[in-house]
């Protein structure tokens, strides 16, 4: 076992140079999760968080959840895209985690990639995940409505209702939809008091609200 897990570190550190050597998004990222998988690797079967900023950023995330195996990889800035081209190797399937919640596809549209371009590639990934770990759940956490990203609201809505059918009757396979939770009460606008002060990334009170939906599958 300690022979096994020895191998396995130092293939980690072997991919995690060779991701920086080629130049790939986020480098000093990765290899950051990779330097602390080698000091306290994460045991199987937990709860992987991945994505961008939103998980990044969610500071305490581990203690809303602090009975559970939490294991946090979000990659500020990121894409959907990128997650299925370039991450997976490092900071998803190594993990072995029986439930994935991804955050992902705000940049992207951001970015001025379309809905639909969003939804294929989360399509992508969902087949990537079931390949390589069949037993595990999967969540989409739906994309947000930003203040400061207000023009993109009808794409952002577009590319979750594509996912969201997309997952329809799929094995394992959940849509969360959080969008609710951070609208004004009675209207269908985000809340800006929910929001830091640059109105992209939510503040301790956007993510009570995010943790108030995600309680009952997180567990």
């Amino acid at each position: 076992m300690k022979l096994k897990l020895f191998l396995f570190l130092i293939g980690c550190a072997f991919t995690a140079n060779a991701f920086a050597q080629q130049g790939l998004p986020f480098d000093n990222e990765i290899r950051a999760f990779k330097h602390q998988d080698s000091i306290s690797f994460p045991k199987p079967n937990g709860i992987l968080f991945i994505g961008s900023s939103s998980i990044r950023l969610w500071s305490d995330l581990e203690q809303r959840f602090a009975d559970k195996p939490i294991i946090k990889r979000g990659v500020g800035g990121s894409e959907m895209w990128q997650l299925v081209d370039y991450f997976t190797p490092y900071i998803l399937f190594p993990y072995h985690p029986r439930k994935v919640f991804i955050y992902a596809g705000e940049n992207d549209i951001a970015g001025g990639k379309s809905a639909q371009s969003v939804a294929d590639q989360f399509a992508k990934l969902w087949v990537m995940i079931r390949g390589k770990l069949p037993r595990a759940e999967i969540y989409f956490m739906s994309i947000k409505p930003s203040p400061v990203r207000a023009k993109f609201y009808a794409e952002v809505y577009k590319a979750n209702d594509l996912i969201k059918a997309y997952l329809q009757n799929k094995p394992k396979s959940h849509y969360v939809d959080l969008v609710p939770a951070i609208y004004k009460p009675g209207t269908t606008q985000p809340d800006s008091s929910l929001f830091k002060g640059d109105y992209l990334h939510l503040n301790p009170k956007g993510y009570d609200r995010w943790q108030a939906v995600l309680e009952p599958l997180v567990k």
